[in-house]
């Protein structure tokens, strides 16, 4: 599926499940669509498993925007804490589309905790409490990390995953790799099957020159790179200058983008040190990965940088954000570069290196040696350092599932190619319709559902007539008598069973309050929100 045919399944407001491999440009989709959502003023949460994911979009992690934090498990008092907080309320209320990228380590039971507290916040039983999820990931590349006795299992396994009706798009184009050698190697480890072939090319680039004068060398550990790093800006003798990270806005949040930026909080460069841009600025000259050499310093002081395809560029101060409805909520201001003599394998993903030298001789978790290997764009940038038997290793189940998942993709595909331009315009101007609904409806509509209940229909009836769902019509009903109209909706207790109405009475009255999640909480799931809600109106009579 192209990138173009993707944004057309989004703009629909489906549920997305946007795949591919490394380099397909699932990040440049997400950031068009985010860009659109924008522009039309829909509310949409931006996030990611991992906070350095989620600064390429200027997101924040999941478990942040959730209220979640690192819990595991939430009893039904936690969910009653979670949607008490009065900043995650007001995020939850403002969104109509939440993003999650690399979903591939993101753990199924945390997915299932995000949507338990959204159906919980919105009272309502569809998947994510009825927003449209898109999720971005690539199963092939780093898997969650396990916990202890806790199995890390994909998203796939999560309750959630079979109730959301997702879209499958599986990107298919490819626009990072070159059409080399590298391009083959790589599908050949997405195979699971590596041929001899395979590792007589990856056999040749342990003596490899890489084009680059230096290149980024990618480790397994942290030890490792930091040991690099530090050893190569010993040897340089010139003077270092220093360049503090500032912090504004929300402290957690603040705190939050410190420790994802790639950026260090303290930056040491000295001319002649070797860096790595760590943000995008195409009108500058870089990306996130460019690569280059300190090769003197401005009157101000900031670094000039020469990368090594011959630009020279003036590194001013960059901004890092978490954004929520336009408004910046939390900023860290920083050069726009690390030192890059050697980086983290789990850092890199995402990145597009210039050239790079990989050691896999300590590689630990399935994926690691397939996201090394896809950060550069063709064997003439990579140099191998070490391979051991974990490296070339991609998860059994990532196996199973690519091959469904593009299934899935030809048949989300095939249904849109039967829509000609005008229904596609139709249903993206009544996604739009839905998710930029205010509090305020028209008031003709409220009447035409209270004429209906005068003539004693029941909701299902109401639904059909008006070509609205259920849940829409009780929607209009409690908005009826929040205005303080008289509705007589005695003739609906005949939709209930009298002992389950009297169950959800009593639950009321022990809860002394007109929420429905601790209601829920003392009657179990067998009791869903919508039949709560009905029950609550007849209950306010």
């Amino acid at each position: 599926m192209t990138q173009k045919e993707t944004l057309e399944i989004l703009k629909m407001g489906h549920n997305v499940f946007l795949t591919g491999s490394a380099g397909s440009g699932k990040t440049f989709v997400l950031n068009k669509y985010i860009k659109f959502l924008k522009e039309n003023k829909v509310g949409v949460g931006v996030t990611a498993s991992t906070g350095v994911a989620a600064t390429h979009m200027n997101g924040m992690t999941i478990h942040s925007w959730s209220g979640l934090g690192i819990r595991d498990f939430l009893s039904p008092e936690e969910v009653f804490k979670v949607l008490k907080k009065p900043q995650v309320a007001r995020r939850f209320k403002k969104t109509k589309v939440l993003i999650i990228d690399e979903v591939s380590m993101l753990h199924s039971f945390r997915l299932d905790l995000v949507d338990e507290v959204l159906k919980a916040f919105f009272e309502n039983n569809l998947a994510f409490g009825g927003l449209q999820v898109v999720l971005c990931g690539d199963f092939f590349q780093l898997p969650p990390i396990s916990q202890g006795s806790k199995k890390a299992d994909f998203i796939n396994k999560s309750k959630v995953w079979s109730g959301m009706d997702l879209k499958v798009c599986y990107l298919s184009e490819q626009h990072r790799q070159n059409k080399d050698e590298l391009l083959g190697v790589l599908e050949d480890i997405r195979s699971g099957e590596i041929r001899k072939n395979t590792l007589d090319i990856l056999q040749k680039r342990f003596d490899g020159v890489v084009e680059s004068s230096v290149a980024t060398k990618l480790h397994t550990h942290n030890f490792d790179v930091d040991r690099v790093n530090e050893k190569e800006l010993r040897k340089i003798s010139e003077t270092a200058k220093s360049y503090q990270m500032q912090l504004s806005g929300n402290k957690k949040l603040s705190e939050s983008l410190k420790n994802s930026c790639l950026s260090p909080e303290r930056l040491i460069l000295k001319r002649g040190a070797f860096v790595m841009f760590t943000k995008n600025n195409f009108d500058t000259g870089y990306a996130n990965g460019t690569l280059g050499e300190v090769i003197g310093f401005s009157d101000s002081g900031l670094p000039l940088v020469k990368t090594f395809s011959g630009k020279n560029i003036l590194a001013e101060p960059a901004e890092w954000s978490v954004e929520e409805d336009g408004k910046v909520r939390a900023q860290v201001r920083q050069i726009p570069l690390r030192l890059a003599w050697a980086i983290t394998i789990h850092k890199s993903q995402g990145m597009t290196l210039d050239a790079a030298e990989i050691d896999l001789s300590r590689s630990f978790v399935e994926g690691m040696g397939y996201v090394a290997l896809s950060r550069v764009s063709s064997l003439s940038g990579l140099k191998l350092l070490g391979l051991n038997n974990m490296a070339l290793k991609v998860n059994e189940e990532a196996l199973f599932l690519d091959k469904e998942l593009k299934e899935a993709s030809e048949k989300a595909l095939s249904e849109l190619k039967k829509l000609d331009d005008e229904e596609k315009k139709d249903k993206l101007n009544k996604f739009l319709g839905k998710v930029e609904k205010t509090e305020k409806e028209n008031v003709s509509t409220l009447k035409k559902t209270k004429l209906l209940v005068e003539k004693k229909l029941s909701i299902s009836e109401i639904a059909e007539k008006r070509g609205i769902k259920e849940r829409t019509v009780v929607g209009y009903l409690e908005k009826i008598l929040a205005g303080g109209e008289e509705l007589d909706l005695k003739y609906l207790e005949a939709e209930f069973k009298k002992s389950r109405l009297k169950e959800i009475k009593n639950a009321f009255l022990k809860t002394k309050d007109t929420k429905l999640v601790p209601v829920r909480d003392i009657l179990g799931r067998d009791f869903s929100f919508d039949e709560l809600r009905v029950a609550r109106l007849l209950l306010k009579k």
